[in-house]
This record gives C-alpha cells, sequence and structure tokens, in this order.
C-alpha cells in the first residue's frame, strides 16, 4: 500500500465535506453528541460507521478482537463509562460478525501464545452453550452460532456494569446484540431481550 494514496483521499475526503457544508469541519471541532456506542470487532472488514450508514460525530466506537466486553479490560470499561456517564448515549450495540477469525481461533485447540487469555473468554461462551453448539454438526453453522451467542454474552456482561444499570434507569437506556454478515453486507438484529436478561441476572448483579 503507497500511503501517500491515504492523503490524497483525505484532502478529496475533506474537498467533498466542504462542498456539502462549508461550515462542516468548524461545528465538528464544537464536540460530540453520539446517541449510540458501537462495541464491534477489529477485523479490517468490519467498519462500523460505514455499515451502519452514520459520519462523523454519530457514532462512538470501540473496536477489540471478537467484540468482548471484559470486565478487568480496562480499555473497554473505560469507553463505556466515559460514553454512558459522560456522551449520555441512549443505545449501546454489541456487533459481531461472520467469518470471524477471532472466534474461529477460540474453537481450535491450538496454543496462540498472548490470545490465550483473551480467547478463553470466547472459550467460556462456547463452554456454556457447549450443549447446543455440540449438537449442531456442520461446522460452518457451529461457527456462526457461536459468533452469534457471544454477542449475547458480551451483551449481558454489560447489562452486569453499575454505569449500565444505572442508565437504565435514569434515561432507558437499551443494550442490543447484531451481527455483520460479511458475505451479504446485511446487518442482523439478534433481538436481545434487554429486560428479560436484566432481570435475570439483577439477583446477582443488582448494583445500586
Amino acid at each position: 500500500m503507497d500511503l501517500k494514496k491515504v492523503f490524497k483521499n483525505n484532502e478529496k475526503w475533506i474537498k467533498d465535506r466542504l462542498a456539502g457544508d462549508e461550515k462542516y469541519f468548524e461545528e465538528l471541532g464544537k464536540g460530540q453528541n453520539p446517541e449510540l456506542l458501537y462495541i464491534g470487532c477489529s477485523d479490517s472488514r468490519v467498519t462500523a460507521e460505514d455499515l451502519m450508514g452514520l459520519g462523523p460525530g454519530e457514532v462512538f466506537v470501540h473496536r477489540n478482537i471478537a467484540n468482548m466486553v471484559i470486565s478487568i479490560d480496562l480499555n473497554v470499561m473505560s469507553v463505556v463509562n466515559y460514553a454512558v456517564n459522560h456522551l449520555k448515549v441512549n443505545h449501546i450495540v454489541v456487533c459481531g460478525h461472520y467469518a470471524c477469525g477471532g472466534v474461529k481461533a477460540a474453537m481450535q485447540s491450538a496454543d496462540l501464545g498472548i490470545l490465550n487469555p483473551w480467547l478463553r473468554n470466547i472459550r467460556d461462551v462456547y463452554r456454556i452453550h457447549k450443549l447446543e453448539l455440540n449438537a449442531i454438526e456442520d461446522e460452518d453453522k457451529k461457527y456462526d452460532r457461536l459468533v452469534e451467542l457471544n454477542v449475547k454474552e458480551q451483551c449481558v456482561n454489560l447489562i452486569k456494569t453499575a454505569a449500565v444499570q444505572k442508565a437504565y434507569r435514569d434515561r432507558g437506556l437499551v443494550v442490543h446484540g447484531w451481527v455483520f454478515d460479511v458475505h451479504t453486507g446485511k446487518l442482523i438484529d439478534l433481538k436481545i431481550n434487554f429486560e428479560k436478561y436484566l432481570k435475570d441476572i439483577m439477583e446477582i448483579y443488582h448494583l445500586d
């Protein structure tokens, strides 16, 4: 890749933006007010704003391998707390995608070095749902299903946090689980029943 092309693309992007609104960057510099936090995968094929048809300032984004929400990961927890408590987002989306390399790696027994502790969290998702997953004979379908189940479990991890619980009580914040199909370009809503999940875990995870 010739990185000079990136800067040429940037110049064209600036011109295109200013052609539509000469004060575009002046307004952009005044601050951000997104209503949506998007937690997605670092995969280069899955670009958050593009697949949702949104632009700068409309979505707060965090990406990591396999769209994980791990309680001891200060990176994702800092993003969640900033987005919920300071930006006051009303929606949090966990978006996985089919053909996810992180999920695929977690399905294998290979020693992957530094990735092992990260992938262990995905393997825990497999362990929780092993009866359902082991009943799926087609490996590709099992792979896709683990992608979906992983999204759901990361939504549950979000619901366990004090920030999300408080924002739900105060202003009705909602957590959503989506999957991006890289083969068709479609976004699939897994229709996470946020209130049911919340009710199911509140006995143990309720935080005032």
